[in-house]
């Protein structure tokens, strides 16, 4: 399995702190650089050259949305997952357009980063083992919008989501008080990883909610809990 060099484009020396740990828990993830301007961030680009950037929009000296698009204008082969407090729609926007591989609004949580840059590595790896495209394979990078809920309502479930699995959960979460990845996984003997895709599955589906807390160490985390 290939590492993935992930470069720190963040101004908040806190937040990259806490990044950096996030991204030092992560397997077969190799952390190449931290940057605090977009100026530092350009020149450890081109220099490290990372798989990854995890990008903060608001910078001192320019936004992050100017680095992407200066990227995608050089053809380079670093992707990015924008981290931002920015939740305007237009940002968005102009993150998309600009070919982001995801948008991850703050506080960041460890399992969002963890799934983002599980399906980043699931991506490179598909990729590097295709020699030419047929269309399931581009449907497969590609996934349309709302395909897991057309499924979903049409009676079948997407890949990775079994019916049994969902009831377990169900059944574990009730309706008491809001249950972590992490608590699910060990109740139902699965990891968390599997745990967050089955509970982030249920929250697209209306059967869960699911709100940001903060831990007893001030980490931010994502917990569920039955849908009212």
């Amino acid at each position: 399995m290939n590492t993935i060099r992930i470069l720190i484009a963040e101004d908040d020396r806190q937040i990259a702190e806490i990044q950096r740990r996030f991204v030092e828990r992560l397997d077969h993830v190799e952390l190449c650089g931290v940057a605090h301007t977009l100026a530092d961030a350009r020149d450890l680009v081109e220099v490290l050259v990372p798989d990854l950037i995890l990008l903060d929009v608001y910078f001192p000296d320019g936004t992050g949305l100017d680095l992407l698009r200066e990227l995608r204008a050089q053809d380079s082969r670093s992707d990015v997952i924008l981290i931002t407090a920015a939740k305007e729609v237009d940002t968005l926007r102009s993150a998309l357009r600009g070919g982001v591989f995801d948008y991850i609004l703050k506080p960041l949580v460890f399992e969002r980063l963890e799934e983002a840059v599980s399906r980043f590595r699931a991506r490179m790896e598909h990729l590097s083992g295709l020699s030419q495209l047929a269309q399931n394979e581009v449907d497969a990078l590609i996934p349309r919008p709302g395909e897991d809920d057309a499924q979903a309502v049409n009676g079948r479930l997407p890949k990775g989501i079994d019916a049994l699995t969902l009831e377990k959960i169900q059944d574990v979460i009730g309706n008491g008080e809001p249950w972590s990845a992490e608590e699910v996984g060990k109740a139902i003997g699965a990891s968390r990883t599997t745990a967050r895709r089955y509970l982030e599955f249920m929250v697209g589906s209306g059967k869960l909610t699911a709100e940001v807390t903060y831990g007893s160490v001030g980490r931010p985390e994502r917990r569920y809990q039955i849908a009212e």
